[in-house]
């Protein structure tokens, strides 16, 4: 897709280190966006940041890593503060970082994908939520997947234990419909203002969020995957194309609307999940 200019513009995308996110950060920076890769392993991430800056030949300072542990409510907090402090204003957020297939609990009790994939870019999300608001109008791109038809709701008693399946793909798309939902949520309690917001399924990618899912199955399961750059184009189209501008709280695949599950509808859910969300991880309330 062919990416407007994004010249005085400031992005930034978690877990850029790698994958669809790595390139989603390229093609921002090669479109003139001052571009912040925020991730948890900070060698990972320069390496990627070099590979950008060789490919684009953009100005070094337009280019930054921001240590970004999703894993911690504590380390998320650090993370925000110190983006808080580079005083930027945020034109495009890409919630991207995610993993599947681990089973362990975050560092604050919570089942690792839940607590990364929605956990902790929501309490994210918010602490930064100043620096959107500064913006003269704002995106906010959660990449969700299409595995969230798999449940048809969360069950929030096993938000606290590690995932009970081999894969973890239930836990997963507890997490994935929770990314739905949060968007569809925040577009409503946004009504009015000049930020809008996105949820979208990037494709089946041959990604490294695989990379704990038992071999024998992620070999498989990649040959029927899609490449990192395609699998990044929906995410572009949300963060950057004007054909969506005045849309916000939708979901997305292949570039185009989509109707998520009946579960992404429930609007009850999406306020339970919305308040134990703001419980849980301590989230301010939105500057509103």
């Amino acid at each position: 897709m062919k990416i407007p200019s994004l010249e005085g513009k400031v992005a930034l995308v978690t877990g850029a280190n790698t994958g669809i996110g790595k390139v989603t950060a390229l093609e921002l920076v090669r479109a003139g966006a001052h571009t912040i890769l925020a991730c948890r392993n900070q060698q990972k991430a320069q390496e990627a940041i070099d590979e950008i800056l060789a490919e684009t030949g953009a100005d070094p300072s337009m280019v930054e890593f921001l240590a970004l542990d999703l894993a911690s409510f504590d380390k998320v907090r650090e993370s925000a503060a110190a983006f808080m402090a580079m005083e930027l204003p945020l034109d495009i957020l890409v919630n991207n970082a995610g993993l599947a297939g681990i089973k362990a609990l975050s560092k604050d009790g919570f089942e690792i994908a839940f607590g990364v994939n929605h956990l902790g870019h929501f309490l994210f999300t918010h602490l930064i939520f100043e620096r959107l608001l500064e913006a003269d109008s704002a995106r906010i791109v959660n990449v969700a997947s299409r595995a969230h038809y798999r449940v048809d709701g969360i069950d929030f008693d096993k938000l606290h234990s590690v995932a009970e399946t081999t894969t973890g793909m239930t836990s997963y798309a507890y997490s994935k419909l929770a990314n739905v939902l949060f968007t569809s949520e925040l577009a409503e309690r946004l009504e009015g203002t000049d930020i809008t917001t996105y949820s979208l399924h990037p494709g089946v990618v041959a990604s490294d969020i695989w990379r704990k899912v038992p071999g024998p199955l992620r070999w498989i399961g990649k040959l029927f995957m899609i490449s990192n750059e395609e699998g990044a184009q929906t995410t572009l189209y949300c963060a950057t194309s004007p054909d969506c501008a005045d849309e916000s709280g939708l979901y997305y695949d292949s570039c185009k609307v989509k109707k998520p599950s009946a579960a992404a509808h429930d609007k009850e859910l999406s306020k339970k999940l919305w308040d134990k969300s703001m419980e849980w991880t301590g989230a301010p309330e939105l500057p509103l």
